[in-house]
């Protein structure tokens, strides 16, 4: 349980007690446009902007509040969105680097980073813009050879870092009584993600993520974060597994963690999964949809998507096939196209790629289960702890491999 308190003294009423997995409606401006979103208390400002309001423009780096890339404003304010809660901005005026100017009308401090070439890899940016900004708007008569130093809280991560500070310096001498305000703030409507979003938009009906409300599933158009192939040999006949696979509240109850809680029409189905890897624990509700189902060549294709209370969120397009294997058993494929967003993709590709891919060797012994019993044991700790020591095993594994290729690279040359 937490006190959720206003970030601003005499702005808002403090909130009562929230529970960790409850979530909490807050109203905020955000580049002119009052918007309200439904937000967990630990749901940190950066995440909040860029996941449900669209305003990727803020750029998360170390999530420690070092590297500076998340810089916004808060009340005219410079703030790290990583280190500031979303439930403390209640009534607050946040400005993104979206709102200090547009394609058609930049603000200065804009054209003077395209004029001085500091842009570059453009990861430090938003950051650079937010930060320099502040400085100016706050320290105008800052010095020429003050810069480096005011300007040392936003990481340069390439060598764009001198046609940074030429830009900052040539805004400074352009504006010696402190720059222009932003430029593209004003009544608008927001890209909204997830629960909430919008110009004065209210919460949904229910503090359940967005994914768990939809009434169809929506698969990113974009790559996926990872690509899963497993093949698995079953012992049971091809004629058994089928059945569990055609069976989708048997096949749910198969996936590690998954659970149906509700059935719906055009072979949808709404669920729930647990997820545990090692202290992070996450719980997804979400949707489901068969939208392929061949008996005859047993497959069986579905679209998934789900999102838990802390922001992350996952899509998935799903192929299962089974054939017939030798000694009467089945060879069973699993092929899953995985998109993730928020915390939860921050695990990297190739560790969420180990994670989901053993999680689906796991749901091979489980069909094999079900197609002989016709009931699925539900795995304890014991499985959530081999499946972290073996990704964690496999991870250091790969690595290890990597450093002794690259070493016998080195020794040939």
């Amino acid at each position: 349980m937490t006190t959720v308190e206003p970030r601003r003294t005499g702005t808002a009423e403090p909130r009562d007690r929230v529970a960790a997995d409850e979530t909490v409606g807050i109203t905020m401006t955000v580049n002119g446009t009052e918007t309200t979103v439904t937000v967990p208390p630990r749901a940190h400002l950066g995440d909040v902007l860029r996941e449900q309001l669209g305003l990727t423009g803020t750029h998360l780096g170390c999530e420690h509040g070092v590297c500076g890339m998340c810089t916004v404003l808060v009340d005219g304010e410079a703030a790290r969105a990583c280190l500031l809660f979303a439930v403390q901005c209640e009534g607050a005026e946040i400005v993104t680097v979206e709102g200090l100017g547009t394609p058609e009308d930049q603000h200065p401090l804009q054209q003077a980073f395209s004029a001085h070439h500091a842009l570059q890899c453009g990861f430090c940016t938003p950051g650079m813009l937010m930060s320099s900004y502040d400085l100016l708007s706050n320290t105008p008569e800052v010095e020429s050879e003050e810069l480096p130093e005011q300007m040392s809280g936003v990481l340069c991560r390439c060598t764009g870092y001198r046609g940074i500070l030429a830009a900052v310096d040539d805004v400074r001498q352009s504006h010696p009584d402190g720059v222009p305000g932003p430029r593209a703030c004003g009544a608008r409507t927001l890209v909204g993600r997830g629960t909430g979003g919008g110009s004065g938009a209210g919460a949904p009906a229910e503090d359940v993520p967005a994914a768990a409300l939809a009434q169809e599933v929506r698969l990113p158009s974009g790559p996926p974060s990872a690509v899963v192939d497993v093949t698995s040999a079953l012992r049971q006949p091809v004629e058994r597994v089928w059945a569990v696979l055609d069976d989708f509240d048997l096949l749910a109850r198969c996936l590690p963690g998954a659970r149906l809680t509700e059935v719906l029409d055009g072979d949808r189905y709404r669920g729930r999964a647990v997820v545990a890897l090692g202290p992070v624990k996450l719980s997804f509700d979400g949707l489901a949809q068969v939208v392929e189902r061949d008996p005859a060549a047993h497959r069986l294709r579905f679209h998934a998507q789900g999102a838990d209370a802390g922001g992350s969120a996952t899509q998935a397009d799903v192929v299962l096939a089974a054939e017939a294997g030798p000694d009467g058993g089945t060879v069973l494929t699993a092929h899953a196209d995985v998109h993730l967003t928020g915390r939860v993709a921050q695990f990297g590709r190739a560790l969420a790629g180990d994670v989901s891919r053993r999680l689906f060797e796991q749901f091979a012994t489980s069909v094999d289960e079900a197609a002989e019993t016709g009931s699925v044991t539900e795995p304890g700790r014991g499985a959530q702890l081999r499946l972290v020591l073996g990704t964690v095993r496999d991870t250091v594994g790969a690595l290890v491999r990597r450093g002794l290729t690259r070493v016998r690279t080195l020794r040939r040359r």
